[in-house]
């Protein structure tokens, strides 16, 4: 596969994963006002900062308005993590590789785009934002079903996949740690309903609140945190992403899990090993803040090690040239 082709494939599913989940964190965010008496600067910041671009926030829009966070995580065309601007570049990267994705997948992409755009110049009709990020969220799962039942599971579908696990366990690292150091706006909040209804509405954007109340009874923040770190069977926790991904990075090099042969492999079987036997009171010791930021740096260096190993064009050294001699 062409490292063009393998590039845009990644990215295309990766950006689709990001905008579904701001859409997830807005809509959340958005239900949370109806039970929480919180100012409205720490209702709609910690959004800002998990998706770590609340310095170009802070000099565009000033205050953390509801008004000013949703217009620039949804619709900001400059902001390049926004839901508008995630999808215009997946829609770019599919057109690349059309002859590589099925036509389901780059219909629903343009749909869900177009959706979106039109939602930004207030052209659709909606009932309310409720029913939008909804509409959005549904239609990144559809996406990821599309993919999964219409492309071949073969080394694209792969690169996808990888984009999207990657993506989706970045996220689940910055909420968790948004979470835990921002949400409350006072330490008395701590152990108070107001903290269950938080580590609940985050459950809820990792859309995990029914599969962890199947495993743990009552809320818990060393519970929840186990659960979006180190279980090994929900879709959306950090150690199920990278397990997942390393399938995938495999299956496209064909060395075996327990070897590797380039520095993408050694790094994601190395931070995938240390999740896999950690425990969430070694975390919590560690400082959860601390561990979730070396984990985000740590997934960052396999990001750019799978970039520079599969997608980065290299010049053909001169010897491997065929030389050819023209005479008159």
């Amino acid at each position: 596969m062409l490292s063009r082709v393998a590039d845009s494939i990644y990215w295309m599913a990766r950006y689709v994963e990001r905008a579904e989940n701001v859409a997830r964190f807005i809509h959340v965010n958005l239900h949370m006002l109806l039970d929480l008496p919180m100012e409205e600067h720490h209702r709609w910041s910690p959004l800002v900062s998990t998706s770590g671009d609340l310095e170009d926030f802070e000099q565009r829009y000033g205050e953390a308005t509801q008004e000013n966070v949703i217009r620039f995580l949804a619709f900001d065309p400059l902001n390049p993590n926004s839901i508008v601007s995630c999808l215009r570049q997946a829609r770019e990267n599919a057109r690349s590789v059309r002859e590589v994705i099925s036509s389901e997948m780059w219909e629903q992409i343009n749909r869900l785009y177009l959706l979106v755009q039109g939602a930004a110049r207030g052209i659709s009709d909606f009932d309310s934002p409720h029913t939008f990020y909804t509409e959005v969220k549904l239609a990144g799962h559809e996406f990821t079903g599309i993919t999964e039942s219409t492309m071949s599971h073969n080394e694209g579908w792969h690169f996808a996949r990888m984009g999207r696990l990657f993506e989706r366990a970045d996220k689940t690292s910055r909420i968790l740690d948004v979470k835990y150091f921002m949400l409350l706006p006072h330490l008395d909040y701590v152990g108070s309903p107001y903290d269950a209804l938080l580590w609940a509405a985050l459950l809820r954007s990792a859309s995990a609140f029914e599969m962890y109340h199947k495993l743990y009874h009552g809320i818990a923040h060393d519970r929840v945190a186990e659960f979006l770190i180190l279980n090994r069977e929900f879709p959306r926790s950090i150690h199920f992403c990278l397990l997942r991904g390393e399938r995938s990075l495999h299956a496209v090099t064909g060395s075996s899990l327990d070897t590797f042969t380039n520095t993408a492999e050694q790094l994601l079987g190395r931070l995938r090993s240390e999740i896999s036997y950690a425990r969430i009171g070694e975390i919590i010791k560690f400082g959860l803040h601390e561990y979730l930021d070396t984990f985000q740096a740590k997934l960052n260096q396999v990001g750019m090690a799978l970039s520079d190993t599969f997608f980065a064009q290299r010049p053909v050294p001169l010897q491997n040239l065929q030389r050819t001699d023209v005479t008159s």
